[in-house]
């Protein structure tokens, strides 16, 4: 691919795109939760190992379970979210690695070193969580990511059985626009890069 996106493209992804707080009451369906991480899931990871992995809060239920989890500032934004995705990784990843990337035996750089496993799981999920929230907004949902909560507590209550380790949270759906917030300022390039 060797062409730029229209202007419209690049307003939904970045220029026009906000982080919301504020939720209309309209639901995000299964079926659109599938094309948003089937959308996300092309997006490149080292050696394509794709340790993300997303469990997506709805119920009433699983809101109640997540509750106890949050930062006080992070708990009306999230109970009124049509969906919050918790972006996790799973720190067996690397048993995938023979399918997903049968170029070499790139199972075995993993399992001889649990740091690099860590590592690469933590970067490659935290990398992911960004092509979902660019997934989401590609396919006109809203998103607001968010640190702001106990891991300890949304690993015991969601993960004990297979593992996985939260990395972030990102509420899904349709943002308010009469209360989204203007864009907050940005690093100039000249602050935040260096040219060598």
């Amino acid at each position: 691919m060797s062409h730029a996106l229209s202007s419209e493209a690049l307003e939904t992804l970045f220029t026009g795109a906000r982080t919301h707080s504020a939720w209309l009451d309209k639901p995000v369906s299964d079926t659109q939760l599938a094309e948003i991480y089937n959308l996300m899931r092309l997006g490149p990871t080292s050696a394509n190992c794709s340790p993300a992995r997303f469990l997506f809060i709805r119920s009433p239920e699983a809101k109640a379970r997540l509750k106890s989890a949050l930062s006080s500032g992070n708990i009306d934004k999230t109970m009124s979210a049509p969906v919050t995705a918790i972006v996790a990784w799973d720190p067996a990843f690397f048993e995938q690695l023979p399918t997903l990337f049968p170029y070499a035996d790139a199972r075995a750089w993993f399992t001889s070193s649990p740091e690099l496993a860590e590592e690469t799981a933590f970067r490659n999920s935290s990398m992911q969580a960004a092509y979902l929230i660019a997934a989401c907004r590609a396919l006109g949902f809203d998103t607001g990511p968010m640190s702001g909560f106990d891991r300890e507590k949304v690993d015991t209550e969601f993960f004990s059985a297979n593992g996985w380790k939260s990395n972030l949270l990102i509420n899904i759906g349709y943002g308010d626009p009469a209360k989204a917030h203007t864009r907050l300022p940005r690093l100039a390039f000249e602050a935040a890069c260096r040219v060598a």
